[in-house]
């Protein structure tokens, strides 16, 4: 099946207008369909089911689904009440083709393997979205698409910057897609055995979590741990750690108005002064300062 879209963004998207549901009743997707248009949902809470081009599709909170454009798609099951997700239109203004996974995988490795030749820019330009993912760092996709919310309510008079924004959005997407095809091939065995230590940090990132409870628990030493782990990924353990509770606080900053402490809290960290002393050291700023520069609007339900 070609459930993968691939387009050159050279030149950036247009960019059409942008948005959030937030359901107050069950509620299921209408029947249309988008003349030469793209909607990229990215999902918040609870299922919302799409059939699109007879297959039916679960979208759960952490994924991104695409509507193509010129296919009928419609809601084919109701969603519960308290269903949200982020919307996009959009509109690729180069010559875009839908391949299979199987095309896309040979494509970036080929690509991969010859990244240390000469080419132009054009070429690197290239970006491949599936229609139906979940990107292991959602969060990042979280943030852009809060940023593109809110700038379209900042009233700017230059409203190009939408357009720009809204084609980082996608590269981000196309980005975890090519690591996610990549990865598998540099691994090292050292490497293949971080892996379920990384995914177990993700899944247990809102407790608060230490190197030696992780050690103990795949049953490791806390210095040899932390040492494989940093010449695995350039970061010790404890600095991963802080490093996915941060991403969170990020998203949970821009994307809620919960107070500082509450997503101290939040993120397994349950001193709220150590927890804005953290954040200051990763981001620069303060907490407060980050929600204030992302968040200037309270988010409604227009």
């Amino acid at each position: 099946m070609k459930n993968f879209i691939k387009a050159d963004v050279y030149n950036p998207i247009d960019f059409i207008s942008a948005g959030q549901l937030m359901t107050t009743e069950r509620w299921k997707h209408m029947k249309r369909k988008h003349e030469d248009i793209y909607v990229a949902i990215i999902n918040l809470n609870d299922v919302v089911y799409i059939e699109q081009n007879d297959c039916k599709y679960e979208i759960k909170p952490g994924e991104v689904f695409f509507l193509l454009p010129n296919q009928l798609h419609q809601g084919y099951q109701f969603s519960n009440i308290g269903t949200s997700y982020y919307w996009i239109h959009f509109c690729f203004r180069s010559l875009v083709s839908m391949k299979t996974k199987r095309d896309i995988h040979k494509e970036i490795i080929q690509k991969n393997n010859s990244k240390k030749n000469s080419l132009s820019f054009a070429e690197y330009s290239t970006i491949y979205l599936p229609v139906h993912s979940r990107p292991l760092q959602i969060e990042r996709v979280h943030i852009l698409t809060k940023q593109i919310l809110d700038l379209t309510k900042s009233h700017q008079f230059n409203q190009r910057s939408l357009h720009f924004l809204a084609t980082a959005l996608l590269i981000e997407i196309s980005e975890q897609t090519i690591q996610h095809f990549i990865k598998p091939v540099m691994k090292s065995r050292a490497e293949t055995k971080m892996e379920p230590i990384m995914e177990w940090i993700h899944i247990h990132q809102m407790y608060p979590i230490t190197v030696s409870q992780i050690a103990e628990h795949f049953n490791y030493n806390s210095d040899y741990l932390s040492r494989i782990f940093k010449n695995c990924t350039g970061m010790n353990l404890q600095e991963y750690i802080h490093k996915l509770k941060i991403e969170k606080a990020k998203e949970l900053l821009i994307r809620t108005n919960e107070s500082i402490k509450v997503i101290s809290y939040a993120v397994g960290i349950n001193d709220e002064k150590y927890f804005m002393k953290l954040f200051k050291k990763h981001e620069k700023v303060t907490p407060s300062e980050f929600r204030a520069a992302y968040f200037r609007l309270l988010m409604n339900n227009n």
